[in-house]
């Protein structure tokens, strides 16, 4: 395991900026990030059918990994869907919104990737009974997992190894 003390993981870095992620593997990043957020989207639509935070996140992280949307329109989003999670009071609701703000914070620091599949398999486990909440998330990760373009499938898996005891081992799939 890699540890960056207190510095960002350089991976998740663009290029220009000194890292070594380029530009095409950055925009993978933010649509496999809006996809574990979609996943599960139906969890919060279901408890807040008029509250499209969320939604419009997914479509600013998808518009943007098309070069469609700027990085402050999807900051705006992100903080659209984070106040969204923040006025939850269904707690599977809020994980969902909160997997929705990651996605598309994914466009402006690309590591928020790993923020949409956690906060996605969080959702799901609180929306299953307590006696399968740990296979429903690992069924979740293992989704996730099976969605990863090849372009950026060993950065995601490395940083999911990483970080997976900080993250309470839900990546454990």
């Amino acid at each position: 395991m890699v540890e960056y003390a207190g510095r960002r993981d350089p991976r998740f870095v663009r290029t220009h900026r000194g890292g070594s992620l380029d530009e095409a593997r950055h925009r993978l990043l933010a649509g496999w990030a809006a996809d574990c957020a979609e996943h599960v989207l139906p969890l919060f639509t279901a408890k807040y059918p008029e509250d499209d935070r969320p939604r419009r996140a997914i479509e600013v992280a998808r518009a943007w990994s098309r070069g469609e949307a700027t990085v402050g329109e999807a900051r705006a989003a992100a903080y659209a869907a984070h106040a969204a999670a923040r006025g939850a009071s269904d707690a599977v609701a809020s994980q969902v919104a909160r997997a929705a703000g990651h996605a598309v914070a994914t466009a402006h620091m690309a590591d928020h990737e790993l923020g949409a599949a956690f906060f996605a398999i969080k959702a799901v486990r609180l929306a299953a009974p307590i006696s399968e909440a740990i296979a429903a998330g690992a069924r979740e990760c293992q989704w996730q997992r099976a969605r990863l373009p090849d372009a950026i499938r060993e950065l995601v898996l490395s940083d999911e190894e990483r970080r997976n005891e900080k993250l309470g081992s839900v990546f454990t799939c």
